[in-house]
């Protein structure tokens, strides 16, 4: 099976980028709700089976885990092969293609500010409608695992929900990044669902994943905040999010694969 190599790689994602930076505003809002709302299925579809195994749980939670983590990168794969914007994705991407000069650092934070804030609206879309409207998480045991998952998201200091954030994305754009290696569906697929597969086995801290796990948690009841899910969780998981992303992937690729030796 041949694929792209890593100086390969490294072009695809920086000019894949640069084009969704030079999108119309609206084509560009749309292209990320869609992003914020495939993760979010791939959240609730994790949700539907790793929260209906409560016996599994009790015997084995290790393997609920990985049930988890092996169905949760269906949402990632739809955003690379269908097409769609995640901020997570962007921390890398838009750092690479401004290593490159292909855009500006303005161009990465207009990018990055309305990726995230799309992204938002649509894990919401899938949180409130999809999700706590149709009910089919509302009763035991789905609502039971989603609950003590939020629950766990926040029982955190800062400093560890940050290292788990960056463990996340750092993943997540590895992830990314092995996707534009493949020249076909399975491969792209399948170079995808290695690295988000870990980082949700792990549980470390996804920011736009959690958008739709905490909220979905307080449609349904849980003694949450929104204030305690932003400041005790989203803030720092961002902050993470876009360490492990720009730092450990966009940029270590970025200077490996695209700095002009003097």
């Amino acid at each position: 099976m041949s694929y792209y190599q890593p100086a390969e790689i490294a072009k695809l994602f920086a000019d894949a980028s640069k084009s969704k930076a030079d999108m119309p505003f609206l084509k560009f809002m749309l292209f990320a709700i869609l992003g914020g709302a495939f993760i979010a299925l791939g959240g609730l579809l994790t949700i539907v089976v790793a929260g209906g195994m409560p016996v599994t749980q009790e015997l084995n939670p290790g393997l609920v885990k990985f049930f988890a983590g092996a169905l949760f990168p269906v949402g990632l794969i739809m955003v690379c092969i269908a097409g769609a914007d995640l901020f997570t994705s962007d921390c890398a991407g838009m750092t690479l293609s401004t290593m490159q000069k292909k855009t500006s650092i303005l161009t990465l934070l207009k990018v990055w500010i309305f990726a995230y804030a799309f992204n938002f609206i649509g894990t919401q879309l899938i949180a409130y409608f999809m999700s706590y409207k149709t009910g089919i998480i509302s009763g035991a045991p789905y609502v039971d695992y989603l609950k003590t998952l939020a629950y766990g998201k926040l029982k955190y200091p800062w400093d560890t929900v940050i290292i788990k954030a960056i463990g996340a994305n750092a993943l997540v754009c590895l992830g990314t990044w092995m996707g534009y290696a493949g020249k076909d569906v399975i491969g792209k697929a399948l170079g995808i669902w290695v690295p988000v597969m870990i980082f949700v086995t792990l549980g470390y801290e996804h920011s736009i994943a959690n958008m739709f796990f905490i909220p979905t948690a307080i449609y349904l009841g849980a003694d949450i905040t929104w204030s305690q899910f932003i400041v005790d969780n989203l803030i720092p998981a961002t902050i993470g999010n876009i360490i492990g992303g720009a730092l450990f992937i966009g940029a270590i690729y970025g200077y490996i694969y695209n700095k002009k030796e003097a």
